[in-house]
């Protein structure tokens, strides 16, 4: 198992145990598979100062405007992914950070106003198809972990004035932030102007429209803090 050690290492992960009852045609899959992503990322990498030749980058992956973006050694992204960075502040990657198949991350909306950006922390993990609506900013610290169909909303719009259109009313963008070591359910929907703390955990499906302290168990739509994590 000393190949498979060495194989785990490349991409990112050390000190990891396989399951003695994955077979070898299992394994040969997933070699193939991410030996692939890596020649990729080299491609990728060789035309940009800012993005690690050591990042793995799937099928089908679309990334514009690369002079905004950072991507830090070993991130994994994975097919049909797409990325705008067009954004005031870009899109920063972190190490060892993945992205799940076909999600999306658009900092710019439309031409009247450049959107903000992402910064995604160190070891931070997305599923699938996950959508960061990026024009207020978003800010992920490291170690996340979220599921699939999680999507964040960093912009909201005005809608008062009875004489106007709501569409010509304008919009705000105050950001949304998620602290370190959390873990986020599959479907979760982030508004913009949302805080939440380090150690927090969200249930699936969950609405979150509200600041959340440090080390919150919240679940529902509306949201509610079921417990705070080291309290019994």
């Amino acid at each position: 198992m000393k190949i498979m050690d060495k194989a785990m290492k490349i991409v990112g992960k050390e000190n990891f145990k396989l399951d003695r009852r994955i077979g070898i045609s299992y394994i040969i899959r997933l070699c193939w598979s991410y030996g692939w992503m890596m020649i990729r990322g080299r491609i990728i990498s060789f035309f940009s100062k800012s993005i690690s030749s050591s990042i793995f980058v799937g099928r089908g992956v679309k990334l514009y405007e690369k002079r905004y973006l950072q991507v830090g050694n070993k991130a994994k992204i994975h097919d049909d992914c797409e990325i705008d960075a067009l954004s005031t502040d870009g899109v920063i990657i972190g190490d060892s950070v993945v992205l799940g198949k076909r999600t999306i991350i658009q900092c710019t909306g439309g031409l009247q106003k450049i959107g903000k950006g992402v910064r995604i922390g160190d070891r931070t993990t997305f599923g699938s198809d996950c959508f960061f609506g990026a024009a207020g900013g978003i800010e992920i610290g490291n170690d996340v972990v979220a599921g699939q169909y999680i999507r964040f909303h960093s912009e909201n719009h005005y809608y008062d004035d009875m004489t106007q259109l709501i569409r010509e009313q304008g919009v705000t963008n105050k950001g949304i932030k998620i602290g370190d070591n959390c873990w986020i359910g599959a479907g979760a929907v982030f508004l913009d102007g949302v805080k939440v703390g380090n150690g927090c955990v969200i249930g699936a499906n969950t609405l979150v429209n509200k600041d959340l302290p440090h080390n919150s168990v919240a679940v529902g739509n509306p949201i509610r803090i079921i417990r705070i994590r080291g309290n019994e």
